[in-house]
This record gives structure tokens, sequence and C-alpha cells, in this order.
């Protein structure tokens, strides 16, 4: 039996999410993986058991990544500003970093993996960001609003410059870069937007 080669096993990952993040799911193959990753197809079979084997690991241990990144410096009992604030930062940083894997996570979640990626990935992470939006409630830091409008008022702005950096470009087609005085004035608005 053939052992397993950390070094190759990171380049097939590494491969496998350019080119999910590129092709998506229907122009991903585990022949046309073997290809690109300079492997033979049997080398895959050491790491995966099969595409969808492959697929969600890699799901996970990005959504994992990401989830934990969002923890940094963040705990649930901070001030809501204060909070939302390291929220917006450790999300910016993370998907300006990690472009590939982020492109890779989206299509993933919007696929029939998408559920078993998201369970697996965020178990202590959503307990942790209710406690989080229940506190900013209680201590009336934050207006009473349902989870989902609370989801959508707080990081939708976020992720919509995000998608415009990612692009190198706004709605209108002009250039655009995401900078610290541009997030600080859309972070005020949403604090605007979702405090007493």
């Amino acid at each position: 039996m053939r052992t397993r080669d950390t070094n190759k096993e990171d380049l097939v990952k590494q491969k496998a999410i350019e080119m999910l993040a590129d092709k998506g799911i229907e122009g991903f193959s585990m022949n046309r993986l073997a290809k690109e990753s300079n492997v033979s197809v049997a080398t895959l079979y050491i790491y995966y058991t099969d595409k969808d084997d492959l697929i969600k690991k890699i799901g996970v241990e990005i959504g994992q990544k990401f989830f934990a990144a969002m923890m940094n410096g963040f705990v649930p009992g901070m001030h809501f500003v204060d909070g939302l604030r390291k929220q917006w930062e450790n999300r910016a940083d993370f998907m300006i970093n990690h472009m590939a894997e982020m492109g890779c996570l989206e299509i993933l979640q919007n696929s029939s993996y998408g559920e078993y990626i998201i369970q697996e990935s965020v178990k202590d992470f959503r307990t942790l960001m209710t406690d989080f939006f229940t506190n900013a409630v209680a201590k009336k830091q934050m207006i009473p609003v349902s989870k989902d409008v609370f989801w959508s008022i707080a990081y939708g702005p976020l992720y919509s410059l995000l998608r415009f950096h990612n692009r190198g470009k706004s709605m209108g087609g002009m250039p655009f870069t995401l900078t610290n005085e541009i997030r600080d004035e859309t972070f005020e608005l949403v604090i605007k937007a979702l405090t007493p």
C-alpha cells in the first residue's frame, strides 16, 4: 500500500480549490485534478475515497479555517460595536487574503454539499455568534431584530464591498479597492441601523 506524501496532498488540495473556484463543480473531475496536480489518479484515492469525499473534506476544512479566523480577538461578551467591528476586520482580512478558498467555499455552499459543509464547519461558531447577538440585545446595545435581519444588515454591506474588491470594480464598472476608509464609513452606517 502506498503511503501519504503531505506535500503531494497539499498540492492536490490547492489545485482542487483553484479548480473548484475557477470551473465550479461541473467542471471538476478527479482525472482533471490528477492531471493539474501532476499525480496519478490512483494517488488521489490515497487521500480521498471519491470525488464527493474530496469536495466535502476541502469544503469543511476551508469553512473551519474561515470560522476560526472570525474568532481571532473576538469574544461573545464584547460590547456590540467592538465585537461587530472585530468581526468585520476578521472577515475582510480572511476573505481578501484567501480569495481562491473563499471562491471555492461560496460555490460549495451554494451546491448540494452546502448543508453538510455548513453543519460540519460552524458548530461552535454558530453558538458563539448567537451568544453575541443575544448579549447585545439584552444589554440594549443593539435594537431587537430577527437574526435574519441582523445578519443581512450587519454583514451584507461588507460582503458587497468585498465582492467589488475581488472583481476590482464597483457596480458601475469603475475601478474599486476596499480601503479602511470605505470599510469604516460603511461600518458606521451599519451601526446606525442596528443601535438604539
